[in-house]
């Protein structure tokens, strides 16, 4: 799988810089061209690349065409080159051919029989992508299926996103954010000291290099563990899940914040509720980014200011008491 990867990352690296060369030179490159000419005057230069799955470089150009997409787009940022170890992963097919699954044993094209810790669902694709976290091999199967609305215990539900509690609901449920990469940051600073003080090429380096990326993988881990319960209980007991329209990018800019907002993967949540609304049969709302649910009281509609550092709303309209979150939890 190693090698595979390895592929990937080869042959992306030479398609982003063919498109870079061509881009500079007032040309129009395109992913249709590069794989078009890879395989006609790059490929049977390098027999070694005939030992592996074909179908790993037609999907690196795929791949790369639909980040120019989303680049141009305004959605995502410039593709960019990658480094061995860093992002390993590659996309297989069986030559158009159905792949099956059951149990804890798949077989590969070209590459055999590997072992699942978890079973895999009873299912049928037609591809899947493979990567790498640390020394943890992944296997992601796409595959279609019919979706089943579930039985609401509400019709609808606000929820306010926070740094503080990660999420407040209306009726006064809490979910607390863990900010793992807060709690980690000692570990991770002296991992990385150590690891600057190996030697390049070495066994020693290696080891210290893995011991960091286990690191960033547990925090990974317990933020995607924390948003999965989030997302899911939203979705599966609410007709319609309410959420602020944050402008994130905007809020990444203030330096005081930046690292808790980012810690908080607010962008991550939307995502998961968009999706998982499907699944389940929910809807999502998005209330304006520029209405006023902190500062307004969710008793009599008064309208005050509320610093960040004023956890508690007091309205001075109708003397209501309510913590910021779930008043503006509330007001959504």
């Amino acid at each position: 799988m190693a090698q595979h990867a390895g592929y990937a990352r080869w042959v992306w690296n030479w398609a982003l810089r063919m498109w870079d060369e061509a881009d500079q030179e007032g040309l129009k490159p395109s992913a249709h061209k590069l794989k078009k000419f890879y395989t006609n005057h790059v490929l049977p230069n390098y027999l070694w690349q005939k030992t592996l799955s074909s179908s790993v470089y037609q999907f690196v150009f795929l791949h790369l065409g639909e980040a120019f997409t989303r680049f141009f787009s305004g959605l995502a940022d410039k593709p960019r080159f990658k480094k061995k170890g860093k992002n390993d992963s590659f996309t297989l097919d069986n030559c158009g051919k159905v792949m099956e699954f059951s149990g804890t044993r798949l077989k590969l094209p070209f590459i055999g029989w590997v072992s699942t810790y978890e079973p895999l669902p009873q299912v049928q694709t037609k591809r899947l992508t493979i990567s790498r976290v640390a020394d943890q091999w992944f296997i992601s199967v796409a595959y279609e299926f019919e979706a089943e609305a579930t039985n609401k215990l509400k019709a609808a539900i606000g929820v306010d996103l926070g740094v503080k509690e990660l999420a407040t609901i209306r009726d006064g449920s809490v979910f607390p954010n863990p900010r793992p990469y807060k709690r980690a940051q000692r570990k991770l600073a002296r991992l990385q000291r150590q690891l600057a003080r190996k030697q390049f090429g070495s066994n020693n380096r290696q080891k210290a290099k893995l011991k960091l990326a286990k690191a960033y993988q547990r925090v990974r881990n317990i933020r995607q563990d924390t948003i999965h319960k989030l997302t899911s209980w939203l979705t599966k007991n609410h007709g319609a899940v309410v959420l602020e329209d944050l402008n994130v990018s905007g809020m990444l800019l203030n330096q005081k914040l930046a690292g808790a907002i980012a810690d908080s993967a607010f962008y991550e949540i939307r995502r998961q509720v968009e999706y998982k609304s499907q699944w389940y049969g929910s809807q999502v709302i998005y209330a304006n980014r520029f209405y006023p649910s902190t500062k307004t009281c969710s008793d009599c509609g008064h309208q005050q200011g509320m610093p960040l550092n004023v956890r508690v709303f007091n309205c001075e309209a109708c003397g209501m008491v309510k913590d910021r979150d779930l008043n503006a939890a509330i007001n959504l």
